[in-house]
């Protein structure tokens, strides 16, 4: 790729933008903080560290502020990675390297990292693999074809468990999005709204160690919908799914974006729900790395993350979305109308069913992995007999999900660590508490753990 340009076309300026919202000249708010950022030395010297490239530097300050500058690095550095970054710059372990991923708008800070350039001001040279299925995502990522992947939130949790396939242990570095998945019907099932009247339908999922699948179960037993038993629940690709859909062969799936949104754009589907609708904040997809590549090439694994975290936290930002849109559509990442990318992105799409709605949070980016999430996840891994037997959810959460070790380490060296590590959140309206995990999946009424 060339050199970052200063504009991405005449009418839209290439930059992150200042968080104040004021019109002023690039630098003149990033400066300011991080003048503010230098009062500490360490904070001031990590952030350096961080981004090195000052133009990226300045421009991830100016996106964020230095008060959630520091709370965001605070969260999400994994201790390993760490260690590289607080000493002066390291030479690179390995510069080309490999990244799987899913053609999905999961994958935004991942793919536009690309075509932005933070991988290339970072030394590396990546090559996005554009992958078929998350089967194949998990093998090549067990065959160390990729460096480095796109993965399911649920999958590095799994694989590191030896469900599905040989026991691998894999980290989650940083969540790559949160929402921006929906429950989509078929256009000729608009007259039947009630999940109740769902009996017998066949629904696609992208994967059994998906959100998607346990967002589905969950908001099909919460409606008395068994779903091992009154529906079909069937693993696509979500490629595919659209043709599915088009040709009859599944009445709905619950699935990432854009192919939701596409399903409206072609006119074979309508968005019954929005996945934030059944919980607000749900991560869906995560960057990964396995144990082993992060030990042998920390400085690597530095500069990797800070490229993703960069992107990350761009993407966070609403009113650069129309820009991401542009930069992730084009054939060799998503390979969708710039149209349909807008729609999911900004918030504002047509439903399918006639109406245009404005919900700025349908797709968000928030990398923190907090390890309550992961515990939810193993919840529903055990009831629905994923897993049998006892589980150590706290002890599995805290090896995958890399946020304790990396709390401890930050209030180490003098920073302000987010609080806790397992935050409370409800999910259609019943409050999850990571500390009862048990507890939870026994007060179902569905499901094949306790009550079933």
């Amino acid at each position: 790729m060339s050199e970052l340009p200063d504009a991405y076309d005449a009418d839209r300026p290439l930059m992150l933008r200042c968080a104040c919202g004021a019109d002023h000249a690039p630098g003149d708010h990033a400066a300011a903080d991080e003048q503010a950022l230098s009062r500490n030395f360490m904070e001031a010297a990590l952030v350096k560290a961080l981004f090195p490239v000052e133009s990226v530097r300045r421009g991830f300050l100016k996106a964020v502020g230095a008060g959630t500058a520091r709370a965001a690095i605070a969260s999400v550095l994994p201790v390993s990675a760490l260690q590289a970054m607080a000493q002066d710059r390291g030479p690179l372990e390995k510069k080309d390297l490999k990244i799987g991923f899913i053609a999905i708008a999961c994958a935004s800070p991942l793919i536009m990292a690309d075509p932005l350039g933070f991988y290339r001001k970072e030394g590396l040279n990546v090559q996005l693999m554009k992958t078929a299925g998350w089967a194949l995502i998990r093998d090549k990522m067990i065959n160390k074809e990729h460096d480095a992947s796109h993965f399911l939130s649920p999958m590095p949790l799994a694989m590191s468990m030896g469900l599905g396939s040989s026991q691998v242990p894999m980290n989650v570095a940083s969540i790559q999005n949160t929402n921006g998945q929906a429950i989509t019907l078929h256009v000729k099932h608009k007259d039947r709204r009630d999940p109740k009247a769902w009996k017998g339908f066949r629904f696609a999922v992208p994967f059994e160690y998906s959100m998607h699948n346990f967002l589905l179960r969950y908001y099909l037993a919460e409606h008395g919908v068994n779903p091992d038993t009154d529906v079909q629940i069937r693993v696509t690709p979500p490629p595919e799914m659209v043709a599915n859909l088009r040709a009859g062969n599944i009445d709905g799936f619950l699935g990432p974006d854009p192919f939701n949104q596409r399903a409206v754009y072609d006119e074979v589907g309508f968005i019954h729900i929005l996945s934030k609708e059944i919980w607000d904040g749900h991560p869906c997809c995560a960057f990964g790395v396995g144990d082993e590549f992060v030990r042998q090439n920390p400085n690597t694994f530095a500069a990797l993350y800070r490229a993703i975290l960069t992107a990350s936290y761009m993407a966070s930002m609403p009113r650069d979305r129309e820009l991401i849109a542009k930069v992730i559509a084009p054939p060799q990442y998503l390979n969708q109308p710039e149209t349909v990318l807008q729609q999911v992105l900004t918030g504002r799409f047509a439903d399918g069913l006639g109406n245009i709605r404005n919900v700025p949070d349908r797709a968000n980016f928030d990398p923190v992995p907090w390890q309550s999430m992961a515990v939810w996840m193993l919840t529903q891994m055990k009831r629905w007999g994923y897993v049998k037997g006892d589980v150590n959810y706290r002890q599995i959460a805290e090896k995958v999900f890399l946020l304790t070790d990396a709390k401890a380490a930050m209030a180490q060296a003098g920073f302000r660590p987010p609080e806790g590590a397992y935050r409370k959140f409800k999910v259609m309206g019943k409050e999850f508490d990571p500390a009862r995990p048990e507890e939870y999946v026994r007060s179902f009424a569905i499901g094949k753990a306790g009550a079933a």
